[in-house]
């Protein structure tokens, strides 16, 4: 499969997706709030670390509905960008998050292998997105938000982990989930060091290990 169509079969699985919390997790939004309180927790981890990120802005990558940024990240910053390229998902986000919410930064209407960070932030939040990006594509990506951090800022990756050490392709929503390892060259070759790492508690059996890596530029 070329590269052009594993993107374009991917944003049109998504395009056909409801805008509920339901949709974008995939039938799991019973563990949406569960999820929400695992992230709280790592993040109150890295806002306590001797040298904290700033809470001026954060940048919810692949954001979706705004589910991210609504439950989390708008309680914690006092500016929230959103990068989104399914345009009812991102309709739906400012309906969610509310248009008129002080919080809510500029909202980027574009695919995150395309996309490239105009401002510095402190926090750059990827959850279960990356798995959309082909390898190359996602080292340059990382590359890209690693030189928009402020003093300290972090790159957030919370994605699907493997049991095995293959690459698991899904013919559903054609994205991959990377064994832990992989993630790791993956991180070195994007020059950057985990600084804290975490496993989601209290999910279901049926689904993957859900990890959660601080990451910052070397």
């Amino acid at each position: 499969m070329t590269q052009r169509k594993f993107y374009k079969n991917a944003a049109n699985y998504w395009a056909k997706v409801p805008a509920t919390v339901n949709g974008v997790l995939g039938g799991f939004g019973h563990i949406s709030d569960i999820d929400i309180g695992g992230s709280r927790t790592f993040l109150n981890h890295l806002l306590s670390l001797q040298d904290p990120p700033n809470t001026n802005i954060a940048l919810d990558c692949g954001a979706g509905i705004g589910r991210v940024s609504k439950k989390l990240l708008i309680s914690y910053f006092n500016k929230v960008d959103l990068v989104e390229q399914d345009e009812k998902f991102i309709n739906t986000a400012k309906k969610i998050i509310g248009e008129d919410n002080a919080k809510l930064g500029t909202i980027y209407n574009l695919s995150l292998q395309h996309f490239k960070p105009e401002k510095m932030y402190d926090i750059i939040w990827c959850q279960w997105i990356l798995g959309y990006l082909n390898d190359y594509d996602l080292i340059n990506f990382l590359i890209r938000c690693s030189k928009s951090l402020t003093t300290n800022g972090l790159i957030i990756v919370k994605e699907n982990i493997t049991s095995s050490n293959e690459l698991v392709y899904d013919e559903k929503d054609y994205s991959v989930t990377r064994p832990y390892e992989l993630m790791l060259m993956l991180f070195d070759a994007a020059c950057l060091e985990i600084v804290k790492t975490e496993v989601q508690v209290d999910f279901p059996d049926e689904i993957y290990s859900v990890h959660m890596f601080a990451l910052k530029p070397k």
